[in-house]
């Protein structure tokens, strides 16, 4: 009989662990839900205070339209939009008139580099000396391994016509 009443002491304490647990459980559980309602129940707050404050200003933005609606007849309205839109086009006009002068002025000075190229180009010669069939003899004797000193002083030609020649033919 002894036995069986220390096994329901055991049984006794274990279920009172449970319970105190149990207890301990639900007392956390609860602070951190605590917690969370109240965190929500502030935002709630700001939200009401904001959307308050929203009610005020759309009640006053409402007025406001009526007494100016009131006051500003069609021809009005048309003035002012007129006015607004001839204020934004001004800085566009300035900025596009300043565009065309630094074209102009561009176009001008292309102009003048290009009459300098072409008036350059103009001084710029082919040696007289220097004609289809000396090319095609300089290729061939070059091609042959005659040497460039060779070659000039064979053709009477100087030493740089020769290599501008095969340069141009890409030989050399």
């Amino acid at each position: 009989m002894n036995i069986v009443n220390f096994n329901i002491e055991y049984i006794v304490v274990g279920m009172a662990g449970v319970i105190l647990y149990l207890l301990y459980y639900v007392y956390t559980k609860d602070a951190d839900y605590s917690k969370s309602i109240h965190s929500v129940a502030s935002v709630v707050e700001d939200l009401n205070r904001e959307l308050f404050y929203l009610k005020k200003n759309l009640s006053e933005t409402q007025e406001n339209l009526e007494n100016n609606s009131q006051r500003m007849n069609d021809e009005n309205i048309y003035e002012e939009v007129e006015r607004s839109v001839y204020d934004m086009v001004q800085p566009l006009k300035a900025a596009i008139t300043q565009l065309q002068e630094n074209i102009s002025t561009i176009d001008v000075e292309i102009g003048n580099r290009i009459a300098l190229l072409e008036s350059g180009v103009k001084q710029i010669s082919i040696p007289n000396s220097i004609h289809g069939n000396d090319d095609e003899k300089i290729i061939s004797l070059f091609k042959q391994g005659v040497s460039v000193e060779t070659i000039s002083k064979e053709l009477h030609i100087s030493k740089p016509e020769v290599e501008f020649v095969l340069k141009i033919n890409k030989i050399k």
